[in-house]
């Protein structure tokens, strides 16, 4: 298994495809944003399948896809079906801002995809494009229904709660959710590039009080995937909502995920600057084990925490480039 030097093992790979996406949400991307890397340098299917089959053989078994928005990267599906079918990938899910998942819900699914997370802030149509740039509420809205007729489960829905702007909003969402069955994960803004910086931060600790009173929600002892989130169920366990708080109560003892960014840069961690360039080793004849080799190097880098609290200027670069 692979455990970095405070004894996290490391089972989890978020591989950006793209860092271009169809909306500017405030938090993330900028709206004149055009410091995009070149497809050229982007990492093909094939090294890109070449340093997740490292990973699962060094014992991580779960692979995100992310972006940017990974479904504007061209024939994805079929990327998707070589990563599921490598040895030692057990859990292949996906991150999207929904925009596309209608029409591709069906192959994503055929392709080895077992789940699905949506990043959608509000349900109110005019707020969604403030926050978006786009009028984009009812496609984001098919592709969930898409998604849950293609069997895909389960659903997360990813809200970032901003205060003055959707925090009026996070009852409805919690409520909605609760009717369709999705899983609801409420996310503290992390003060990522200048957009995160500036967007308006809003404390969840209150809000995850407010909720479990007004659905009754009780804490349910594991996690659903592994990640971040601190879970609340309802009292049938029929229902759950997530909690994401890299600021008010950080998750870093447990953190057990890295990023490849769509370079092939690995970072390891959101909130600080370390990384670990793998593309020059896959286009310079590196070896299978070389290349195994450097990410373990890479991993003895991911720092203990994050920085977000005491230095949040430090991280100059946006969500988008990193692969959310």
């Amino acid at each position: 298994m692979l455990s970095d030097r405070f004894g996290r093992s490391i089972d989890y790979l978020r591989v950006s495809v793209t860092d271009r996406c169809d909306l500017r949400c405030t938090y993330c991307m900028p709206k004149d944003y055009k410091g995009y890397e070149d497809p050229p340098d982007w990492l093909t299917f094939d090294e890109i399948e070449r340093v997740v089959a490292a990973f699962a053989r060094l014992g991580t078994s779960r692979v995100r896809l992310t972006g940017g928005e990974p479904l504007t990267r061209r024939n994805l599906p079929q990327l998707a079906s070589r990563l599921s079918s490598l040895d030692g990938v057990r859990d292949l899910s996906l991150s999207t801002n929904g925009t596309r998942l209608a029409r591709h819900a069906e192959a994503l699914a055929a392709s080895g995809i077992s789940r699905v997370n949506v990043s959608l802030d509000t349900l109110d149509r005019e707020c969604m494009a403030g926050i978006t740039g786009r009028d984009c509420l009812p496609s984001v809205l098919d592709g969930l229904q898409a998604a849950k007729a293609a069997g895909l489960a389960p659903i997360k829905i990813n809200m970032v709660a901003m205060r003055g702007v959707n925090d009026a909003e996070i009852d409805a969402m919690a409520a909605f959710c609760i009717k369709e069955q999705f899983v609801l994960r409420l996310i503290e803004v992390m003060p990522m590039g200048e957009t995160g910086r500036n967007t308006a931060y809003l404390n969840l600790a209150p809000v995850q009080q407010r909720l479990a009173e007004k659905f009754g929600l009780v804490p349910q002892a594991l996690e659903l995937g592994g990640g971040p989130a601190r879970y609340w169920a309802t009292a049938d366990g029929s229902a759950s909502i997530g909690f994401i708080t890299p600021l008010s109560q950080h998750f870093c003892a447990t953190c057990n995920r890295v990023r490849l960014a769509v370079d092939g840069t690995l970072y390891l961690c959101l909130g600080q600057e370390q990384q670990y360039p793998l593309a020059p080793l896959l286009r310079g004849g590196a070896s299978d084990a070389e290349l195994e080799q450097a990410i373990r190097a890479a991993i003895e880098l991911k720092p203990e925490q994050h920085d977000f609290g005491r230095q949040p200027e430090k991280i100059v670069r946006f969500m988008s480039q990193t692969g959310g």
